[in-house]
């Protein structure tokens, strides 16, 4: 049976949920326990105008008995003038136990990845999570990412088929320890997508070219799902660790939440105006994760981070392969840093008032050509553990490189024997001379630059086509508060620097 209904603006009602205003459409019902088999279909139909809410809800009745539900979606695309956003509709389901920010009804989201989804007992749609089909009401999510001038027409088909539930799959999860060489350097890339979102690879093959890159770590980072986090344990090994997070992708910029508990759902349906990020960032820690803001200055709509730093963990700087937004992203950080050194500290204890946030790389890859591993972060960690990386990338204990084939250390000494390597900080007097040491592997014809509070102080002649060499500089605390190194390609011509092939965290100088 097929039953089709009408519903726009003259059956809504404007809800609030949690923080947000979001618009809750007529429900959709079927027939109680209709049949105890064979299916039911019901179409809905509707337009969304410009300046839409960013979620609208559409209740769906379900009755007892019910085995699996799917659900399939369109919507128009008319033509738009040059510069004008066309039509994109996201969408997502929560059952029966509600739609309470950060409750515990969420069953999945694809965003606009796919244009159906099932769920059922014993599997469901990659980006959702299987379960018990329970009876209640239930609620379609839709997401009007943008809206065109001439507003947004959808048709949502709900079909319920009915019968016995299949057995539940007890979900197994990747270890938290793989097979490290004690204390060493780690490289990792946190920021990936697989097909459980908006990715076009399996579990399996990110992990086969994750091994490729030379990558001892990865971070499971679905946009908005935790659904992944089962998937994970066949690609895991003693070679490589996987840990699980998600992307967070509000509308005011996306935040990686990086190794948290398996199974831990972070939700996304707020703006900076509603000051729910602290909420959400502490539940990202208290699962055992680090906040991580992604690509903070990256051009897409939505994805300029608008929350503010004060409870980041760790600064993703470089996302991909390094493009101009990438460079504004350093350069924001970097002022990060002699703001930090100004204000006097770098105790790292507490996110309000702290005083430095750690830089890091990720790929962001989700398809081919995106390369795994470019960049990719270089984590100094006692073990090859989620809790020993997360604690050298909290401390800031990393670099980022282009590839596996970059190599750095860096490190300041003083007259006396003392020594700091990166994220650390030589405790010396401030007229005391220091020696600052770069050594590189993997960079033919590149150009460092050691960087300082007070700017660029030193760039290096080229370095051979052999891409080894080492650079030395002399300073004191007093005239450097704080060094990290940059190592960049040939660039063209003009003052504008090349293309970073490596970075590091800084070292801090001084005493306080």
């Amino acid at each position: 049976m097929c039953e089709e209904h009408q519903t726009g603006a003259g059956r809504r009602a404007v809800v609030l949920t949690g923080a947000a205003a979001a618009l809750t459409l007529g429900s959709v019902s079927f027939a109680s326990a209709a049949g105890r088999d064979g299916q039911e279909t019901r179409t809905v139909r509707g337009t969304l105008p410009p300046g839409a809410p960013d979620f609208v809800y559409v209740p769906v009745e379900v009755p007892d008995g019910v085995r699996e539900i799917k659900v399939a979606y369109t919507y128009d695309r008319p033509a738009v003038p040059a510069g004008t956003p066309g039509n994109a509709l996201d969408i997502g389901i929560f059952d029966e136990r509600g739609t309470e920010l950060g409750g515990r009804g969420f069953r999945g989201w694809s965003g606009g990845a796919r244009t159906e989804f099932f769920l059922r007992a014993d599997d469901a749609t990659p980006g959702y999570l299987p379960g018990p089909v329970r009876e209640g009401t239930w609620h379609i999510v839709l997401g009007p990412y943008t809206v065109a001038p001439q507003g947004l027409s959808y048709e949502i088909t709900v079909t319920l088929t009915y019968g016995e539930p299949g057995r539940a799959v007890r979900p197994v999860y990747p270890p938290e320890r793989a097979g490290g060489r004690g204390r060493a350097w780690y490289r990792g890339d946190c920021h990936l997508h697989s097909w459980f979102s908006d990715g076009r690879r399996t579990p399996a093959e990110i992990a086969a070219l994750a091994r490729a890159a030379g990558l001892d770590f990865i971070n499971s980072s679905e946009h908005n799902t935790h659904a992944a986090h089962a998937h994970w344990a066949g690609a895991a090994g003693d070679d490589l660790l996987v840990l699980l997070g998600e992307e967070v992708t509000t509308r005011n910029g996306h935040v990686v939440a990086l190794g948290t508990d398996p199974g831990t759902f972070v939700d996304w349906r707020y703006r900076a105006r509603d000051n729910r990020f602290g909420r959400f960032a502490r539940r990202i820690r208290r699962a055992g994760g680090l906040v991580v803001p992604a690509h903070p200055h990256a051009t897409c709509l939505g994805c300029a981070w608008k929350f503010g730093f004060g409870e980041a963990d760790a600064v993703e700087v470089w996302n991909g392969p390094y493009t101009p937004d990438d460079e504004v992203a350093l350069a924001d950080w970097d002022g990060m840093l002699v703001a930090s050194v100004r204000e006097g500290g770098e105790a790292r204890d507490g996110r309000a008032g702290r005083d430095w946030i750690p830089a890091m790389g990720s790929s962001d890859a989700h398809r081919d050509p995106d390369v795994i591993g470019h960049p990719q972060t270089v984590v100094l960690a006692d073990d090859l553990t989620r809790e020993a990386v997360q604690e050298g990338i909290r401390a800031g204990r990393s670099y980022v490189a282009e590839s596996r084939h970059v190599s750095l250390a860096f490190s300041a000494s003083g007259g006396r024997g003392e020594h700091a390597g990166i994220g650390e900080r030589l405790r010396v007097d401030g007229d005391t001379p220091v020696t600052v040491r770069l050594e590189v592997a993997g960079a033919p014809r590149c150009t460092v630059r050691l960087v300082t509070d007070q700017g660029v102080l030193h760039t290096s002649a080229p370095l051979p086509v052999s891409g080894s060499g080492v650079v030395e500089w002399r300073t004191t605390p007093s005239y450097a508060a704080y060094v990290r190194a940059e190592v960049r390609h040939e660039t063209a011509a003009g003052p504008v620097p090349g293309a970073l092939a490596a970075f590091t965290n800084p070292i801090f100088l001084g005493r306080r």
